[in-house]
This record gives structure tokens, C-alpha cells and sequence, in this order.
């Protein structure tokens, strides 16, 4: 996926952990030689050519493809699987793959698991006792800084993704023009319990714009956002801060 994974694993029968940890790995590498639209055997790039139809494609590829149709809809389609006319479901398969290794993880038996795919993160369970995952944000506007802080105490299950500008410049496009999304906005940071969603708003918010973004995920259950315009000016949700610290 043309990114770096890491994965935090707290408790567990050791054994079992590690067996488990292997078929996260596997897993991962599985979607990539599925999903990736950087290579031309990928099932995914075949059925974009007209190759091969979705009942030909392992199930995993209608799963993701049902979740992306399903985000599209909620943000009457802002999010899409189109990139410049292609099919291209990369805006949800970091997150949903990231995310699918977390719970292979937490139904191994540990305690604590954290997934970061290229910086978005689900949590799930507890580093420890008393003490709660912690993720920062990065400051896009100050590098090497921090915007803020994200702590997953008393949740057990809880998702920090971001979409932006500041590492990979304009990759977002406007889904009704097809050219990079005009829009205010240098980063969007998305709390939520899967990081699969997450990964969704966060697109479609920075899409959108900073005002109709915000409004949009203030009305999405159970999701809290960060904003940030290029002129320095952050907008929250209005619950946001209860996950700050």
C-alpha cells in the first residue's frame, strides 16, 4: 500500500499473539496484491480494465466495495471509489485493512492492540491497566510538531485517522469535477470507534471545506473531527474535547 505498518500488541498467550501477528502481516501483504492500483495484476486494476467481474474477485473485494458504496451514500458523494474516472477504492482500504488486523489481533486473546497504517491508528483494548492508548496529531502547518493529542480512555475500541495535504500534497480530488479538491483546509483529524469510517470522513470532510465539513461531521454519530484551514484556524466538533489529553 505503498506505506508503513506498525502494530502494538499488549496481554495475551504469547504463542497465540505471535501466530496471530503472523497472519496480520500475511494479511496485509494479501491486500496489497489485491487492492493496490499501482500494479497492473492486481484484481482490483483488472476489474477496472473489465477483466474480471466482482464474482470472479476474492469476497473480500465486494466487501469493501459494498463499504465504499455505503460511504459514498452517507456523504452523498463526497467520498467515492472513482480517482480521475478510474475505479480506485484506495480511500477505504487502508483504514478497513488496517482496522480488519487490529480485531485479527484482539481476537487472539490480547489485552491492548494498536494498528497504525501510515499514521491512521485504530486502538482497541488497553495498553495497561489504568492507562489508555495515546495518539498525537500531527500539526501540518509545524512540522515535527503536534496539533493535539488523542487519549482512548474509556473506550475500548477507538480510531484516529487524518487526510490532508502536508504528506502527500494535493491527492484529494473532488469527486463531482474529478480535479483536486478546492479547499480551505490543510487537515482533517476524524475520531471514531472504526477506523474504516474514520478513514472515509476524514476524505470527505477535506473535500468539502471547512464549513460544510464540520457541519457535515457534526452530524455523523459517534464522531468527533479536528480541523485545520490554511490559515491556521481550528474548528473542532463540539464533543471533540472529551477525547483530548
Amino acid at each position: 500500500m505503498g506505506t508503513v505498518f506498525s502494530l502494538d500488541v499488549r496481554g495475551g498467550e504469547p504463542g497465540a499473539v505471535r501466530a496471530a501477528l503472523e497472519e496480520a502481516a500475511a494479511g496485509l501483504r494479501r491486500v496489497d496484491e489485491v487492492f493496490s492500483t499501482y500494479r497492473e495484476d492486481t484484481q482490483i486494476s483488472r476489474l477496472a480494465r473489465g477483466e474480471l467481474d466482482v464474482g470472479q474477485c476474492d469476497p473480500e473485494v465486494a466487501e469493501v466495495l459494498e463499504l465504499a458504496a455505503e460511504a459514498e451514500r452517507t456523504s452523498e458523494g463526497w467520498f467515492s471509489t472513482r480517482y480521475r474516472g478510474e475505479l480506485d477504492p484506495t480511500g477505504i482500504v487502508k483504514g478497513w485493512a488496517t482496522e480488519r488486523a487490529a480485531r485479527r489481533l484482539l481476537a487472539a486473546g490480547a489485552s491492548g492492540v494498536s494498528v497504525n497504517g501510515g499514521g491512521d491508528v485504530q486502538l482497541l483494548g488497553s495498553p495497561g491497566t489504568g492507562r489508555p492508548w495515546r495518539v498525537g496529531v500531527s500539526d501540518p502547518l509545524r512540522p515535527g510538531g503536534l496539533a493535539a493529542v488523542v487519549s482512548a480512555a474509556g473506550a475500548r475500541e477507538l480510531a484516529v485517522a487524518t487526510s490532508g495535504t502536508a504528506e502527500r500534497g494535493d491527492h484529494i480530488v473532488d469527486p463531482r469535477t474529478g480535479r483536486s479538491a478546492v479547499t480551505d483546509l490543510v487537515a482533517v483529524t476524524v475520531v471514531a470507534p472504526s477506523l474504516t469510517w474514520a478513514d472515509c470522513w476524514a476524505t470527505a470532510a477535506f473535500a468539502m471545506g471547512s464549513r460544510e465539513g464540520l457541519s457535515w461531521l457534526e452530524a455523523l454519530p459517534d464522531t468527533e473531527a479536528l480541523l485545520i484551514t490554511a490559515g491556521d484556524e481550528v474548528r473542532c466538533t463540539a464533543h471533540l474535547a472529551r477525547w483530548l489529553g
